[in-house]
């Protein structure tokens, strides 16, 4: 998961690199007012925990407020697409995760180019999958649920953070290794399908820890 926002961003980049740099410094060359960094994922979300986290330090060591945004939908194709039409003046960053690259393919026609209208600024995570169950479901081991979903295509849901969103690529990645039928349900964001997941709603998720 990374930031983007448009090439004018690399000297803040740079600014942001240095782990020494005073407050005064900062005041004196950049941000001088609030910054909008829009997560492209609804609220609850990895995307969403992380933006709150790193919001909070750079509005500590700048001096000025980073306020979140959420705008979720489209496998984040809706916020990112809100970040590259705002100005290119470096006060609108996005966050974004696996998902913006994989839209690229997935997507036939997107109002943005996600290579050529935004530039990397810092890489603030690297994710990991993991497969949950809910409770409900009567198995314990990953065989288990092979051979379950096996016995009984197409009744297990799948949850996910929506079409084209990483946890969606791992099910179906998953699916198609494992020969077996599973019910995509996509959501807004992986928040609200760990919620729905936590209340027996869906029965299956590859989430990201």
């Amino acid at each position: 998961m990374v930031i983007y926002r448009r090439r004018f961003l690399s000297l803040a980049g740079a600014a942001l690199s240095l782990p020494t740099l005073t407050h005064r410094a900062w005041t004196q060359t950049y941000p001088t007012r609030p910054v909008r960094l829009i997560v492209p994922f609804p609220a609850g979300g990895v995307a969403d925990l992380f933006a709150r986290l790193i919001g909070q330090w750079l509005s500590e060591r700048s001096g000025q407020q980073f306020v979140i945004d959420n705008r979720s939908g489209a496998g984040g194709n809706i916020g990112t697409e809100a970040a590259v039409h705002a100005p290119a003046d470096g006060y609108t960053l996005l966050l974004t995760a696996a998902s913006n690259s994989y839209n690229v393919a997935l997507y036939e026609h997107l109002n943005f180019d996600f290579v050529g209208d935004i530039v990397h600024i810092a890489g603030v995570m690297r994710g990991t999958g993991v497969l949950v169950v809910h409770p409900s479901v009567p198995i314990r081991t990953v065989p288990e649920l092979i051979a379950y979903a096996k016995a009984n295509p197409g009744k297990l849901n799948m949850a996910s953070g929506g079409v084209g969103s990483a946890q969606h690529l791992y099910g179906e990645l998953f699916k198609s290794m494992a020969g077996v039928d599973m019910l995509h349900v996509p959501y807004r964001g992986g928040g609200p399908a760990l919620t729905d997941l936590l209340a027996g709603q869906t029965d299956v998720m590859f989430d990201t820890i």
